[in-house]
């Protein structure tokens, strides 16, 4: 397989935001769940000092810690406007990081094909 630094920064960046959606669909599956605790997934600290530092980062999902946000009257602290955002958001992240890795792949596929 061929593998360079931009290829392995865009596969983690894909494991940690589907991470995150994973996290983000279970917080909105236990918006009424009394006592539940959202999660957050945090994978771009690692990814920003593994490329700042000259590193390949590892391909893995990050780091996913339960929110601290205050609660409601059933200890529940789901907002699910905001994990609504979230979810957007991470959608678009991810679709934004799969085109730049598979117009990188098309770029070696033409490569190979004028070799």
């Amino acid at each position: 397989m061929i593998a360079d630094a931009t290829s392995t920064v865009l596969k983690a960046a894909l494991a940690g935001l589907a991470q995150r959606q994973r996290v983000t669909a279970d917080n909105i599956a236990n918006v009424n769940t009394p006592g539940f605790l959202a999660g957050r997934t945090d994978f771009e600290t690692s990814l920003r000092g593994a490329v700042s530092s000259g590193q390949l980062p590892t391909v893995s999902g990050g780091s996913t810690v339960r929110s601290l946000e205050p609660t409601n009257t059933n200890g529940n602290n789901v907002n699910l406007d905001a994990e609504t955002v979230l979810a957007t958001e991470t959608g678009l992240r991810y679709q934004l990081a799969l085109n730049a890795l598979d117009g990188k792949y098309n770029s070696m596929r033409t490569a190979m094909r004028t070799s």
